[in-house]
């Protein structure tokens, strides 16, 4: 993971710091994580950090679009790092993520509407909302 964030911030000419590294490290472990998931773990690295560091650092990681946004129904939004397109299992009950992998049905999909509507899509963004297991136990 490491070289990997090197070379993503080295792509978007943003410098390397041990903040950023340390929030990329984070959001990588957790593969979802709201701002204050994001804190708790870089903090306990990172003693010296705030909450206003984190703030910045993801919102200047966002406007990069090293990481994105995923917005979540009655929850705070997460943040992944930006990997190829996919949906969202969200569970209605903990606020649990897991990617799943689009197929080509959702291609067609878009495509169809794209030319019923004269409507050029250049994103989609999925969340499909339920019970995980862990909450169904």
């Amino acid at each position: 993971m490491q070289k990997r964030t090197l070379e993503l911030l080295k792509t978007y000419h943003l410098k390397a710091t041990p903040q950023r590294l340390e929030i990329l490290s984070a959001i990588e472990s957790l593969g979802h994580a709201n701002i204050d998931e994001i804190y708790e773990i870089a903090k306990k690295r990172h003693s010296t950090m705030s909450l206003a560091t984190v703030y910045k650092n993801v919102t200047a990681l966002l406007e990069k679009n090293i990481l994105k946004e995923v917005a979540l129904n009655n929850f705070k939004s997460k943040y992944e790092v930006t990997k190829e397109r996919h949906a969202h299992l969200v569970c209605k009950e903990c606020g649990y993520v897991e990617d799943i992998k689009l197929d080509n049905d959702i291609n067609n999909i878009s495509k169809s509407i794209s030319l019923k509507n004269n409507f050029e899509f250049n994103d989609i963004e999925l969340n499909i909302y339920g019970i995980c297991s862990k909450c169904q136990n």
